[in-house]
């Protein structure tokens, strides 16, 4: 079977990217945690008809006719997402986890309102405030950090304390780079104290929440959560945003999103949705997410039995960020690009109190969601980070990197990617 039969034709250069890229993904690992593979039945939708439709609005309130059929699919992804996480609410037109916390911000603040986020250097992310996001032009943000990043415990004591001090109009849980869970419980304490409102940010962990591997914050009582629904949700490339019980903040998030910040949403991304919403409602799914988890540990055990300083101590989720400039004198950089030398995908990542810039940070980091998908288990996912190791410590070896380039080909053959077009 020819894949892409229409692009080959009409535009080879096009073309001979998305084979490259098919053939990468086949042959190599992906272990960044924020990616993973959806399934044949979400890439069928995202590729859909629905790509031709504007459907400005909502279902039942659109802007142009002819909406019979995406206000079926959009009313599906919302029923189903609110299902998935306990909340009466649901907004599944954002573009991204990015433009979810925008649209969630502008509905809740006014310029010079305060947030309360984690530091990026401690595990944040970009839309938590870091200085470089036009965001910080607009609202004021104050940042909470670990007590110590060698057990990831955060400093709840600080956070209570500048919270009475600062009176933040959201407290905002949530990472891009933290392998713990928060005590979601204290947070919302602390929220309450000081009239916040608690929002979590999902972003990467809204998989094993739906798929019930760890917390769900709104058990614990947070307003709103907003996410993706790539990364641990498996599903298309977009955002999501959720609410708990208050039609009055639904009503404003809404309005943010469109027509505030959006136009006509993206029909064939909010089918796709509403068909990996449906596979994560699965018990299949359940048992999943579960494992991702059991993967990640089988790895902290291989890293740790090696002497290599693992950030928060381990992980108790999805994703591992590994000091391998402390522990093995290699730039996070130098790490990144020996093991794409081998097939393992991950990237290079800031750790807490790095000594070293962004751009060639400490440390890595990487997780098992992606390769979980692929049929990975404990053992296999040993011997993946037995390989990482091998590689770091021989990266000027070639003869023993191509030695392990085979070694990683040859189980991505066993464990090919599922639903694959060809």
């Amino acid at each position: 079977m020819d894949l892409y039969p229409f692009t080959k034709k009409q535009d080879k250069k096009v073309y001979a990217a998305l084979i490259g890229e098919e053939k990468r993904q086949a042959i190599g690992l992906e272990l960044i945690p924020s990616e993973n593979y959806a399934s044949r039945a979400v890439r069928e939708a995202n590729y859909s008809i629905l790509t031709n439709k504007y459907s400005e609005g909502y279902p039942g309130k659109r802007y142009y006719g002819g909406q019979e059929f995406t206000d079926a699919v959009e009313t599906l992804a919302i029923e189903r997402a609110k299902k998935l996480f306990k909340a009466k609410y649901a907004n599944v037109q954002t573009l991204g986890g990015a433009n979810a916390n925008l649209a969630m911000y502008f509905a809740l603040l006014e310029p010079g309102d305060t947030v309360l986020g984690m530091d990026l250097s401690h595990g944040g992310h970009l839309t938590h405030g870091h200085p470089v996001t036009y965001l910080t032009k607009i609202f004021r943000f104050v940042r909470y950090k670990m007590k110590n990043p060698d057990t990831g415990e955060i400093d709840y004591d600080e956070m209570r304390q500048v919270a009475l001090k600062e009176k933040p109009k959201i407290l905002l849980a949530g990472f891009s780079a933290y392998p713990r869970e928060l005590d979601y419980k204290r947070m919302v304490s602390i929220a309450r104290e000081v009239g916040a409102i608690a929002v979590m940010d999902a972003a990467h962990i809204a998989g094993l929440i739906a798929g019930k591997a760890i917390k769900n914050p709104f058990d614990y009582g947070f307003d709103i959560v907003t996410s993706t629904t790539h990364k641990t949700l498996r599903g298309p490339r977009g955002g999501l945003i959720l609410v708990r019980e208050s039609e009055e903040l639904a009503k404003k998030i809404n309005k943010s999103v469109f027509p505030g910040l959006q136009g006509g949403p993206h029909m064939h991304a909010v089918a796709a949705k509403a068909v990996a919403f449906g596979e994560a409602l699965s018990p299949k799914f359940r048992t999943y997410a579960k494992q991702i988890l059991k993967n990640a540990k089988a790895m902290e055990k291989v890293f740790k039995a090696h002497g290599i300083r693992l950030l928060t101590g381990g992980t108790s989720n999805h994703l591992l960020l590994a000091d391998v400039y402390g522990s093995l004198g290699i730039t996070g950089k130098d790490a990144e690009h020996t093991l794409d030398l081998i097939g393992i995908t991950l990237n290079k990542n800031s750790i807490a109190d790095d000594v070293r810039g962004p751009m060639d940070p400490s440390g890595i980091r990487f997780g098992t969601p992606a390769i979980t998908t692929r049929g990975l288990k404990e053992k296999e996912c040993a011997k993946v980070a037995e390989w990482m190791v091998d590689a770091l410590k021989h990266k000027d070896n070639k003869k023993e990197l191509v030695k392990i380039k085979k070694e990683v080909e040859k189980l991505c053959k066993k464990f090919p990617i599922p639903n694959r077009f060809i």
